[in-house]
């Protein structure tokens, strides 16, 4: 990725966090303060009614329950009681690991000891590499599956003769559709029947459990009063699935982005072909229509003497061709030609050219015949074969 691509693309990212910054404040903190003010009316009500006890006294009562409440305790339960919740049960204690390999991490339960603190460490630096691995796969096979059974869809499609275009995008549309009908709208009406929540509260909590982000306000089996204990590890495992569609919605996106990119490239590469040839048209026809361009001013060069001409080998005597005149060329017509620049053909060679000309066989004017040259005797090619006539020894 390019600088300025890089650039453009953090400064995006943080005008996007400012903006939800400012429209968070703007809905949040009216409520915030509203709470903190009937928390102080009650506190003072408290105080009138009960005068025996002191500011300091209730303050740190209120430290003290708000503790007990992080670290799991139910305001509801006693000493005398006889419930048998716990907020480590087995069930939840499944749950509270599952949340921890698949970076949701809710806040509602916390580690309260040093050593669970430490054993979590490596727990989650183990954990998280191996769950990835895991969702890699499920999610490849789950995109595989619902793929194959909107293969058939699709073959339906193209007999009833839909263009392929309409096809894919109505199978793309079917892919989402799907995911969402078994990985949102359902769990959403479960949770809404489980924990009582209304539809607002369940989808809020179904988006942001699988997008990972878990702020813990929400959590499925939290509720004391729940009464079965395999809810939580069965939440878990719809979590497992869940973020497998959507790492394999993520990963088709971006298989869609990579060939639009290529078929975006190879379209500009044919705009850019065509440009060029277009160019290069235009530029020889106004060439045609201007005339071939003046040919440069020829040089004068000294004549060189001509060297000496090879020997000629030993054989049959030959006569020696009759000489002909050698017709200098063609002066350049103004005529114009169908490619530019062929009229420079005439520009005289060098005089090293000329000078082996001068060595060599006459030109033949044009609509003569050269002669041939007379041929080499040829040599025997073994000790048994005999002279051919005419060829000395």
């Amino acid at each position: 990725m390019r600088s300025t691509t890089l650039l453009a693309l953090l400064a995006l990212v943080l005008l996007y966090l400012v903006s939800g910054a400012l429209v968070f404040q703007a809905l949040e903190q009216p409520h915030e303060q509203q709470a903190q003010w009937e928390l102080g009316e009650v506190r003072e009500k408290f105080l009138r009614a009960h005068p025996c006890v002191s500011d300091q006294e209730l303050g740190l009562f209120i430290k003290e329950v708000a503790d007990a409440l992080g670290g799991g305790a139910n305001p509801e339960t006693n000493s005398t009681s006889n419930s048998s919740h716990s907020t480590w049960d087995l069930g939840s204690a499944f749950f509270f690991s599952g949340t921890i390999i698949t970076t949701i991490g809710y806040g509602n339960v916390a580690l309260r000891t040093d050593a669970g603190r430490l054993f979590c460490i490596f727990y989650a630096l183990v954990g998280i590499p191996l769950f990835g691995i895991l969702l890699a796969g499920v999610g490849d096979r789950l995109g595989s599956s619902l793929r194959r059974g909107i293969g058939h869809i699709e073959a339906i499609f193209l007999k009833w003769h839909v263009p392929p275009e309409l096809v894919r995008v109505l199978s793309a549309m079917l892919f989402l559709l799907i995911g969402c009908l078994l990985f949102v709208l359902t769990p959403t009406f479960v949770f809404c029947y489980m924990e009582d929540w209304s539809k607002l509260e369940a989808i809020y909590f179904v988006i942001v459990t699988l997008t990972t982000v878990g702020f813990g306000d929400y959590v499925a089996g939290a509720d004391p009063k729940q009464e079965y204990p395999a809810y939580q590890p069965l939440v878990w495992f719809w979590i497992l699935l869940g973020l497998a569609y959507f790492a394999s919605v993520l990963t088709t996106i971006g298989n869609w982005l990579r060939v639009v990119s290529r078929r975006t490239q190879a379209q500009m590469g044919g705009l850019t072909a065509q440009a060029a040839s277009w160019t290069g048209t235009v530029t020889a026809r106004v060439t045609q229509r201007a005339g071939p361009p003046a040919p440069p001013p020829q040089k004068e060069r000294p004549l060189l003497p001509p060297p000496p001409c090879p020997a000629q080998p030993v054989g049959r005597p030959q006569s020696p061709a009759p000489p002909e005149k050698v017709q200098p060329p063609s002066p350049p017509t103004a005529s114009a030609l169908d490619y530019p620049s062929e009229n420079l053909a005439f520009i005289d060679e060098s005089s090293d050219t000329q000078s082996e000309r001068s060595c060599a066989l006459p030109r033949a004017p044009p609509g003569r015949r050269r002669p041939n040259p007379a041929r080499k005797p040829a040599r025997p090619r073994g000790p048994g074969r005999p002279r051919e006539k005419g060829v000395p020894v």
